[in-house]
């Protein structure tokens, strides 16, 4: 499991932990039953404080990408085919929402929000 932290983002730790193993389970690069480490091992391997892998462990359950055997650990979900995009796309509905709400308080329109996006996909 590849992690990256930045400590110079916006976005607090917790959030950019929650962020990148949501990316992995809904790409499929963590599948059904993956374990993840335990929160005091992931916060030694990340330098970050237990705080805060709990706070992205937390965030991960509720969403319902994990669930957590006690004693045994915290686990991906399984997930149907269709499930897997559902989660997916309610997870971008919710982000876009807070987005386009700040891009509407600049006064973006949408065809200017549109063309920006077209230049977004189209940058390497």
């Amino acid at each position: 499991m590849n992690i990256t932290i930045s400590n110079t983002s916006e976005k607090p730790i917790y959030q950019q932990l929650y962020e990148q193993i949501s990316a992995l389970i809904l790409r499929g690069e963590l599948g059904s039953g993956f374990c993840l480490p335990p929160i005091r091992q992931a916060a030694l391997e990340l330098r970050v404080s237990v705080i805060t892998v709990k706070k992205a462990w937390e965030e991960l359950e509720r969403s319902g990408l994990i669930h957590t055997v006690t004693g045994k650990g915290c686990f991906v979900a399984e997930f149907a085919a269709d499930e897997i995009l559902r989660i997916r796309d309610d997870m971008i509905l919710k982000q876009m929402k807070s987005d386009i709400s700040y891009y509407k308080s600049l006064g973006l329109t949408l065809a200017e929000a549109i063309e920006l996006l077209k230049k977004i996909y189209a940058s390497p």
